[in-house]
């Protein structure tokens, strides 16, 4: 009877929700749901028979400049490319409080993880197999940005992604404040992100999916890759919802 009443009670706040602010899409803004059905078929997918197995660069599998081939995982998985709509399902959940795409972002990249398990990465193995990855883990907020925020967004995905492709979610790393990224090219990129990620937990012998919501230079993948190892991971594979390309 509670819990019924606790249901009745949520739908009807719902309900009166969306009179006072009804839902419209995160992209074109038309009422009615989170991504409208024009929005989520233009959405730009990056086809994984053709992405880049080491960074995730669409088109990049038979030339890529963006990583050299040096990356420390053993793949990356990137979603969408960083345009349009999906610069909007970042922003939306991260700078605006639209919780709701948490979910949203992650049946994207779940989607783009089950694509990927029928392509090779580098080391010869599927991209992505749920039954040869102990966790998922992410690459987390800083101090300063979730105070200001109140969540971290990708602690937030990741909670809806975990049970979508089969995993415990493993929340392991932490991160101290830094200069913001965005004004930075490749190289300082990578040089603001030296010791700021550190590992929280026992994670030797592990075989980790890190997620993050967008990877730019990778300098943030590359930073919490290298940290998971050094504590004794037995390898990361990589995924994130966008690609900057």
């Amino acid at each position: 009877m509670r819990g019924d009443l606790a249901s009745l009670a949520h739908t009807v706040a719902n309900a009166a929700a969306e009179l006072v602010c009804p839902t419209r899409c995160v992209s074109c803004n038309m009422p009615g749901e989170l991504l409208c059905d024009s929005c989520r078929a233009s959405m730009p997918w990056i086809d994984q028979r053709w992405a880049c197995p080491v960074c995730g660069a669409p088109f990049g599998w038979l030339t890529c400049t963006a990583c050299e081939g040096e990356w420390e995982s053993r793949t990356c998985v990137c979603a969408l490319g960083f345009e349009q709509t999906a610069s909007q399902m970042v922003a939306c959940l991260k700078d605006r409080a639209e919780l709701r795409l948490a979910g949203v972002n992650a049946a994207a990249m779940a989607t783009a993880l089950d694509e990927a398990s029928a392509w090779l990465a580098p080391d010869g193995g599927m991209r992505f197999c749920p039954d040869q990855t102990d966790a998922l883990c992410f690459v987390p907020a800083t101090a300063d940005a979730y105070a200001r925020r109140g969540f971290d967004h990708m602690e937030l995905v990741c909670a809806e992604l975990a049970p979508m492709v089969g995993l415990p979610l493993f929340d392991v790393l932490k991160r101290t404040s830094r200069h913001d990224q965005r004004e930075l090219d490749r190289t300082q990129r990578a040089q603001n992100l030296v010791g700021t990620i550190d590992v929280v937990d026992d994670v030797s012998g592990m075989r980790l999916l890190l997620a993050d919501d967008v990877v730019t230079s990778g300098a943030s993948m590359r930073e919490a890759t290298r940290v998971l190892l050094a504590r004794g991971a037995a390898e990361v594979t990589c995924c994130a919802l966008t690609r900057v390309w």
